[in-house]
């Protein structure tokens, strides 16, 4: 009869007696909440995506070998660390109640990925299973409740870093996983060369090596790998011009106040963007600025429904008519019934109004309020939304001039699909149109303007990003920014961008490798399911092991 010898798990020594214990227990919340602050910090407007690799080592070792509960209870501390002062924009001008709301709750998926992470500790390979496991919370995070919240995603503080060439193998996920597993691998690393030394100074080195080779190679490739993957992708970040130039043009009109009430004089912020457009054309005239082949506007650049208003209708088309090309203007259409509709809208000089897009992921709790009686029991600014906005079914893509422009409105940008079937419907350049003066000077703009960096490398498209108070911008295709612009300052960026139409692998394969990665997650739970039902039906046999 064979028996076959599971390695134990070094067993932590009692904690000591007497005043000593509690500071103790304290440690691993204490490292949890770090961890947390740590891949906070890794986030624009820093340039330190790299403290997110010593945020998942901490993570690691705050949830190797936990029970569930305490694996849940430390990865919700974890997940309040990360989001709290990630999402503290959320607040700006609402107060604390609904910005710690959203926290706590986002931080609930990743208290359940700390019961998961807990869990497959125990596997061989387990940073691969963590790190996947990972990516499956993110993935649920991203689709529920109302259509998800995928704002945090690792990948998005990743646009400065080494690993972003990865976007381009398999989107968000893949670049997401390998900086966890880069992570989780050097936790791991650590750990054996700990356990090397503890071996050694026990004189129990010879015994030891053959289970510790297998764990070193396990730490070293979890590290190696995403390095490795990360150089032998950087063929596919590319900046070429396939398909000739555009030279584009964002207007940044900014808008007469901050906060809620940043549309309270909504002809003022109709009036800022037109006089932007008027004062280019004259630049164009004079030579300081070369002619545009279009024009974009940010979201809401026009909160007058120029279909229904005929003043804003005539401001408009005097605007387009003076730089003399297709311009987007961001609208909101305010039918007689129904919702209201975020829309951009595709103005010919001399044409007006040729084609629409009406955003399809409409903001929960911003755009339209889901529970309305029950959230105002909380907070009354639920009733600033007094009418709710309803989502379009059509993927967005003007032909201007001849190119063919993807549009992704504002909070679309944090949602792989969204940008993604712009590309797949023929998109040569994507557009960002956004409005962020609801959310003041806070760091909301500059999180958001890296997942537009992180989708340019993904796509290998060329990215503009008009936004009403800033910051707008120009990305290259792989994912620098060559133009921006100051916060709540008038401006015009024009630069000449390459367009491309070949597709990358992420593009190609949309949502294959997010499945395979939560494949991985799903079969390291599973196994250590099957695991604890065969310990359950015979403990003799464990405890003969």
């Amino acid at each position: 009869m064979s028996t076959t010898i599971t390695p134990v798990e070094p067993v932590e020594p009692a904690p000591a007696p007497g005043g000593r214990r509690w500071p103790r227990r304290f440690v691993r919340p204490g490292a949890a909440a770090l961890s947390g602050l740590l891949l906070f910090a890794s986030f624009p407007p820093r340039p330190l995506w790299w403290l997110a690799l010593p945020g998942f080592a901490l993570l690691g070792w705050t949830l190797r070998g936990r029970r569930p509960r305490a694996g849940f209870g430390l990865g919700f501390l974890a997940g309040l660390g990360f989001l709290l002062p990630l999402l503290k924009w959320t607040g700006e001008e609402v107060g604390p109640l609904p910005w710690v709301a959203l926290a706590a709750v986002s931080a609930l998926f990743v208290g359940a990925v700390g019961v998961g992470i807990a869990a497959v500790s125990r596997l061989p390979a387990w940073p691969v299973f963590a790190a996947a496991v990972w990516i499956l919370g993110e993935a649920v995070r991203a689709r529920v409740p109302f259509g998800g919240f995928p704002w945090g995603k690792i990948a998005f503080g990743q646009a400065d870093g080494m690993f972003l060439p990865l976007a381009a193998v398999g989107g968000t996920p893949v670049l997401g996983f390998a900086v966890a597993l880069c992570g989780f691998g050097l936790y791991e690393a650590v750990r054996q060369v700990l356990a090397h030394r503890a071996a050694r100074a026990a004189g129990t080195d010879g015994a030891a090596r053959p289970v510790r080779r297998a764990a070193v190679a396990v730490a070293a490739l979890s590290v190696l790998v995403p390095v490795a993957g990360a150089l032998a992708a950087l063929p596919l970040v590319d900046d070429s011009a396939e398909d000739g130039t555009a030279t584009v043009a964002a207007i940044q009109g900014n808008v007469p106040r901050l906060g809620l009430d940043f549309n309270a004089q909504r002809r003022q912020v109709l009036d800022n963007h037109a006089a932007r457009t008027e004062q280019l054309a004259a630049d164009v005239k004079a030579g300081k600025e070369p002619q545009p082949d279009f024009v974009l506007w940010p979201e809401n650049s026009s909160d007058l429904d120029p279909y229904r208003n005929g003043d804003a209708r005539l401001v408009i088309d005097d605007a387009v008519k003076a730089i003399g090309v297709p311009t987007v203007v961001g609208s909101v259409l305010s039918p007689e019934t129904g919702k209201l509709r975020n829309t951009l809208i595709q103005w010919e000089p001399g044409s007006g109004p040729v084609a629409t897009y009406d955003k399809r992921h409409v903001q929960p709790f911003g755009e339209y309020i889901p529970m309305r009686s029950f959230v105002r029991i909380f907070s009354s600014d639920v009733d600033r939304v007094r009418r709710d906005f309803g989502p379009g079914n059509k993927v967005g893509v003007f032909d201007l001039a001849g190119t063919k422009v993807g549009l992704a409105t504002c909070y679309e940008a944090a949602f792989d699909w969204a940008v993604r079937d712009t590309v797949t419907h023929g998109a040569q350049l994507i557009t960002v149109p956004s409005n962020n003066a609801t959310f003041g000077r806070s760091e909301m703009t500059y999180q958001q303007l890296a997942m537009s960096r992180v989708r340019a490398v993904e796509h290998s498209r060329a990215v503009v990003v008009p936004v009403t108070s800033g910051v707008s911008a120009m990305i290259m295709p792989d994912g620098k920014v060559v133009e921006q612009t100051k916060m709540f300052t008038p401006d015009a960026l024009v630069r000449e961008m390459p367009l491309r139409s070949s597709q990358t692998p992420a593009t190609r394969m949309g949502t294959l490798p997010e499945a395979l990665l939560v494949a991985i997650a799903v079969g390291g739970l599973g196994w250590i399911g099957v695991r604890a039902v065969r310990a359950r039906r015979s403990p003799a046999t464990d405890e003969a092991s």
